[in-house]
């Protein structure tokens, strides 16, 4: 079968009999479409009694709210590759189904254009008459054509079959037909709201996010405030460095909601605090809280009052449960999660290096103090690669009789020695510490010396045979080594546990340890160069498993180069 890009799944199943049924459902859109799958809801569309059928709006029930979650939920369980997005432009409340006073009595006056044009719609219908098949597949092509704007050359797929098969794969039987009874039909209408808000970080929208958004869509008549963490509000996140932008996250969102309701007035602000806007605007009637952010909910309020404007309505959606999480990551979906697993894996493509030999491929690794870059080194030297260690190297450059001993000597005087004339690394310290001027004039001298003794450590490993070289190097990035490497790799962990190693390992007072951090780039400014990042925040059997995943691509992408 083709794949496409981009698909519309029209549902045609009354709702409450789709809640045990989107699983296959999905399953069999998947093996169809490969980027973005849309979701149109429209229960009881008949494909097959020869008139062409119209959408029509349908009302906002509970049945509805169930099956979003559930559609999500399990789109990350059996597709999680797939950007699935349920559209809501046919979905309004009954009290406003009348065609007067300005308001449509169709969803679709006009086609709608989506972000992502459908090349191929899909269905659930059930087709009895497998005669019927080419005349269903039209209708179905006319039908998305009127709701939206697709490719001209749509194609289309009856998963009725398909289904049929996978549920009898499944088990089906007995036990589905069991939850499909048990599954009782809820047609109670939701209350709605002119204006609802949301808050949240929305990085790399997932499931979770995609459930509060939809349901707040859905509850949302008028306006859709959503306020957005900024930079005060990511510094307790979990791999911070890791989370997009927040001009990319507002972009994504918007995108996102443009596509599922176009009709709601959509409001998207920084957060900078817990609050935002959502205590001062006195429009605002409703906010969507989880279970996890409910006491957020009511500390809105309580500010709310003490600001003489009425209380929310704090409605609650579920916590969908991650069934792909391991032991160090949250049970529930999480960015933190996806950040997590975005560790060892190639986050950016390796620059042009072809002025380097492709073997050894050199990895170039760094890290702030106490990021863990030197266990990692050797974790990775465990498994193969020739570790190239630029500190050593580097007290190999003050020895009498070099170059730059007679240069450091020169720069900075003989009182920088020891009696047996070899340099006193303290003294020397004393000299460039806080005098920034003066800690270049030793840089100058002594990284570009380092630099050549990495690249004949790296020759020699190429005369050896070696496929890999591990450069360890805290000033890979200032010292601009990134010529002489195939790929950057950072380790990180946040700035209270590098103090906390620092001091324990070098005695130093945790103000000590800060001012060395701060003398050093920064996380963010060092994962702004990193193709790799890593992080020993966790457990040493956590690291294990980064190293090896990092590892194991590795071997991937050199293989490719041949």
């Amino acid at each position: 079968m083709s794949m496409f890009s981009t698909g519309i799944l029209v549902l045609t199943s009354p709702l409450h009999t789709l809640l045990p049924r989107i699983a296959p459902v999905l399953s069999s859109a998947a093996q169809v479409v490969e980027r973005t799958l849309y979701v149109h809801l429209q229960p009881g569309l008949n494909l097959g009694n020869g008139s062409q059928p119209r959408p029509v709006f349908i009302p906002p029930v509970v049945d509805l709210s169930n099956l979003i979650t559930r559609l999500y939920s399990n789109a990350a369980d059996v597709c999680g590759h797939l950007d699935v997005r349920v559209l809501l432009t046919n979905v309004r409340a009954q009290t406003a189904t009348s065609s007067r006073g300005g308001i449509p009595s169709c969803p679709f006056p006009t086609p709608q254009p989506l972000s992502h044009s459908p090349e191929v719609v899909l269905t659930d219908f059930p087709l009895q008459d497998p005669g019927q098949s080419s005349l269903v597949k039209q209708c179905l092509q006319r039908y998305a054509g009127h709701c939206y704007v697709c490719s001209p050359h749509l194609a289309s797929v009856l998963l009725y079959p398909q289904l049929m098969k996978l549920q009898n794969e499944e088990g089906a039987g007995q036990e589905k037909e069991e939850e499909l009874e048990s599954c009782k039909e809820q047609t109670e209408t939701l209350e709605t709201y002119n204006d609802v808000v949301v808050g949240g970080t929305f990085d790399r929208l997932h499931g979770a996010h995609k459930t509060l958004l939809n349901i707040s869509c859905l509850l949302a008549n008028r306006r859709f405030l959503i306020g957005v963490c900024d930079e005060e509000m990511l510094k307790k996140k979990v791999l911070k460095e890791l989370i997009e932008p927040y001009s990319l996250r507002v972009q994504r969102l918007q995108e996102f909601l443009q596509d599922v309701k176009p009709s709601l007035q959509v409001e998207i602000v920084p957060l900078d605090d817990p609050f935002g806007s959502s205590v001062v605007d006195a429009q605002l009637q409703c906010i969507v809280v989880s279970e996890e952010t409910k006491r957020g909910g009511e500390a809105v309020n309580k500010r709310r009052i003490e600001n003489g404007l009425p209380v929310l309505v704090l409605h609650e959606i579920q916590l969908l449960k991650d069934v792909h999480h391991t032991d160090a990551e949250e049970e529930k979906i999480s960015s933190s999660s996806l950040r997590s697993r975005l560790l060892g894996t190639l986050l950016t493509a390796p620059k042009d290096t072809s002025h380097l030999a492709p073997i050894p491929y050199v990895i170039g690794l760094t890290g702030s103090s106490g990021s863990g870059k030197s266990s990692i080194a050797k974790r990775l030297e465990a498994l193969g690669a020739v570790r190239i260690d630029s500190d050593k190297l580097g007290h190999e450059t003050y020895l009498p009789g070099t170059a730059a001993y007679y240069r450091v000597v020169d720069e900075f005087g003989s009182d920088i020695l020891n009696e047996d004339k070899t340099i006193n690394r303290q003294a020397l310290g004393k000299k460039v510490f806080g005098n920034k001027e003066r800690l270049k004039a030793l840089t100058d001298i002594v990284w570009p010396e380092i630099a050549l003794l990495v690249k004949k450590r790296i020759l020699q490993a190429k005369e050896e045979g070696k496929q890999v070289c591990v450069v360890d190097a805290a000033v890979l990035l200032e010292a601009g080594w990134t010529d002489m490497v195939h790929e950057v790799w950072v380790t990180l962990i946040p700035e209270e546990e590098a103090v906390l190693r620092i001091t324990e390992r070098d005695g130093v007072t945790a103000e000590d340890a800060l001012k060395r951090l701060h003398s050093q780039w920064s996380n963010a400014r060092q994962v702004e160069h990193a193709n790799v990042v890593l992080s020993t925040l966790w457990e040493p059997e956590v690291t294990q498993k980064q190293v090896l995943k990092a590892w194991n691509l590795l071997q991937k992408r050199i293989i490719s180069t041949y």
